[in-house]
């Protein structure tokens, strides 16, 4: 009798560990330092509204200022007693690689279309000190920026060209992000070894690499921000930016041949006041479409996707004193339940 109710309980408790190892999926959204520190209750609307993770955005530097702030170390604490992940959603190429190294070794950085090496944008994926140069600056950064869900995000120089030399322009875009994002996870885990690192497919990274496997730890983050948003993305026939969306769910399926569907990561524009706004202030009131976005959960969930987050950014303290309807927050936190 004793065994059996011995066996009982370890299984009980293999069970119950079992069920804590699986992360909870990701609710999440995503907003810049104007937003956090315009609006100070921002943890407790995320609670209140059934989100469980806020990202920071946009640029490394301006998100270690906030952090470094009063705002930021109160915004941290609030995070914790609200039970809220916090982690941090980059543009980080640009200070990965400080451009200001272009004179000392300019191989590090991209060859353009006219064959001139040129310090604008991303690197040369094929240079051995800018490959170490980038993953060594993403661990100094995560030491201050340390997401309490292990994970990382430190996307290339959004959507501008990368290396064209002889080696690197036989890799798509995304082939070469990848290439850069595996050297990052395999440091990164030397100082924390649960740290998992974004694949951002985005814009002009949409295709799924073939010539490069992704290192373990490495998920992807799939950004459809070429769609419309007045109609469900499994509207296959809808066209927002000059691609369907038949298209865009081809790219999401292609990737999730190379990334496992588990870890990977939507991450939308619904609450998107910036986008709707043209990047522009005065801000517009978000055009909340409650039955586009829950059609769209209900196709991504069809492919094995758990974990979402979506852009908020302009839902600073101006934008809440002009539309004070909290509504779209209460229905993407319960849609994502």
């Amino acid at each position: 009798m004793k065994k059996t109710l011995l066996l009982a309980c370890t299984l009980c408790l293999m069970l119950a560990c079992g069920r804590q190892s699986s992360p909870e999926p990701m609710r999440g959204i995503i907003l810049n330092t104007v937003d956090l520190s315009t609006v100070d209750d921002w943890p407790e609307r995320a609670a209140a509204n059934g989100i469980n993770t806020i990202g920071t955005h946009m640029f490394p530097g301006e998100v270690l200022s906030f952090i470094r702030s009063e705002k930021g170390k109160a915004f941290m604490e609030n995070c914790r007693k609200h039970g809220i992940e916090v982690e941090h959603q980059l543009h980080a190429m640009g200070e990965l690689l400080p451009r200001n190294l272009f004179d000392a070794d300019s191989a590090m950085y991209r060859m353009d279309e006219h064959g001139h090496r040129v310090n604008d944008f991303n690197c040369c994926v094929h240079s051995q000190r800018a490959l170490d140069t980038i993953a060594a600056n993403a661990v100094r950064v995560s030491q201050e920026l340390r997401p309490t869900n292990h994970r990382y995000y430190y996307w290339l120089d959004d959507g501008k060209p990368t290396c064209q030399c002889d080696k690197c322009r036989q890799y798509s875009i995304s082939e070469q992000a990848l290439i850069i994002e595996n050297h990052i996870i395999k440091a990164l885990r030397r100082h924390d070894p649960e740290a998992m690192l974004a694949h951002l497919a985005y814009f002009n990274s949409l295709e799924a690499p073939r010539k490069v496997k992704p290192e373990e730890g490495v998920f992807l983050e799939f950004a459809p921000f070429l769609r419309s948003w007045e109609r469900p993305i499994a509207d296959t026939l809808a066209d927002g930016r000059g691609m369907t969306h038949a298209q865009n769910l081809k790219y999401l399926r292609e990737n999730l041949e190379v990334f496992p569907a588990e870890t990977a990561v939507i991450l939308e524009y619904w609450l998107d006041v910036s986008l709707f706004s043209g990047w522009k202030k005065p801000a517009v009131q978000l055009p909340w479409r409650k039955d586009v976005f829950l059609a769209d959960v209900e196709t991504y969930r069809s492919m094995g996707i758990r974990h979402f987050t979506s852009f908020a950014v302009y839902m600073d303290s101006v934008y809440w004193k002009t539309y004070p309807d909290q509504t779209p927050l209460r229905e993407y936190g319960e849609g994502l339940k």
